[in-house]
């Protein structure tokens, strides 16, 4: 019995060279690990008193003023992303491409940018394309194409200059879809700028504030669309669509939570309805509502319930022709 030589290369004991080769690529690895960490962490550049870090600047902006509260789930969330890809990631690994070098200068340009300027921001910005730009040198194209969206889905994280002042026609939606909407149940209110005031109840008049103006429910309703769309195994169109689905799923779950306030407030406890309720509505119902919806969304764009859809069985049938040859071919069920 003989082997061919492909059988032997892969059962040949590695060369002193290709151990060189791996060593050298560690070492390169640790010393481009070590720098980031060193430019992005360590190096105090930003901030009023010039003591922030790129990392430390971005984990304050992830707060209730900015509305960016959910800014700290999207380490995670990507994380979360790279391991669902890891068996394709790891199959579709190849030998490197100098190209790779070309995206990680670029994000070396957004720092220098970002050190002149004093805008953490654009550090931040520059972050995905040297983290992409690496993973094309070392691992090649196909794997680099993989990691296009993981990568670069954190510039979603990165909280925008003057974001509060773009909330106000949302404050005015909200606002009109709370008055409309509770009018329905039977809750007359008119309405004085951006606050409600009931006609005939004896509660508070409740002001619609910026952070009730949806804008926070829809910042992360769309970080969770968009990791919902890149999973999803569907066309892109369909992704596209999915995604795009929560700007009116968000408004309209967010007019839901506040029609509920006004409700709680007209035939219940107005005290209760205006703190309590106010506080917990965004997680016992905006986001059960605007989920299910989703979900609805894109089982009706799938054609059926995603986990059913996936556990589909495949038949292998066999088509016999009439000169007597059998032509195997799959069709799901």
């Amino acid at each position: 019995m003989s082997l061919n030589s492909s059988e032997l290369a892969e059962d040949a004991p590695p060369t002193r060279a290709t151990v060189g080769n791996q060593c050298v690529l560690w070492v390169s690895i640790a010393l481009s690990v070590a720098l980031l960490v060193w430019f992005y962490v360590v190096e105090k550049r930003f901030g009023g008193g010039r003591d922030f870090s790129a990392f430390d600047w971005i984990m304050s902006a992830w707060n209730d003023e900015t509305d960016y509260e959910h800014g700290v789930l999207f380490p995670f969330v990507i994380a979360g992303l790279i391991v669902y890809k890891f068996k394709e990631l790891k199959a579709a690994a190849c030998d490197g491409s100098g190209w790779g070098l070309l995206a990680v200068f670029v994000g070396v340009l957004f720092y220098v940018a970002s050190y002149r300027t004093l805008q953490p921001r654009i550090a931040m910005a520059g972050l995905p394309f040297i983290l992409w730009g690496s993973a094309h040198y070392l691992w090649g194209w196909r794997v680099a194409k993989m990691l296009v969206f993981p990568l670069f889905f954190f510039w979603l994280a990165i909280p925008l200059p003057s974001f509060q002042q773009a909330t106000t026609h949302l404050q005015l939606l909200a606002t009109s879809l709370a008055h409309h909407g509770s009018a329905l149940c039977g809750v007359q209110t008119y309405v004085e700028g951006t606050t409600v005031l009931p006609l005939k109840g004896d509660w508070k008049p409740l002001d619609i504030a910026k952070g009730c103006s949806g804008i926070r429910s829809l910042m992360a309703l769309l970080m969770i669309s968009a990791a919902w769309a890149y999973i999803a195994k569907m066309a892109m169109w369909k992704r596209v669509l999915l995604f795009l689905c929560a700007f009116p799923l968000a408004i309209l779950g967010n007019a839901l939570r506040v029609i509920s306030i006004f409700v709680i407030a007209e035939y219940g406890n107005a005290k209760w309805a205006s703190t309590t309720w106010h506080d917990w509505s965004g997680l016992l119902l905006f986001y059960p509502f605007s989920l299910m919806l989703l979900l609805v969304i894109h089982s009706v764009l799938e054609g059926g319930v995603p986990w059913k859809k996936g556990k589909s069985r495949v038949l292998r049938r066999v088509k016999v022709t009439s000169e007597g040859e059998s032509k195997p071919f799959l069709s799901e069920s």
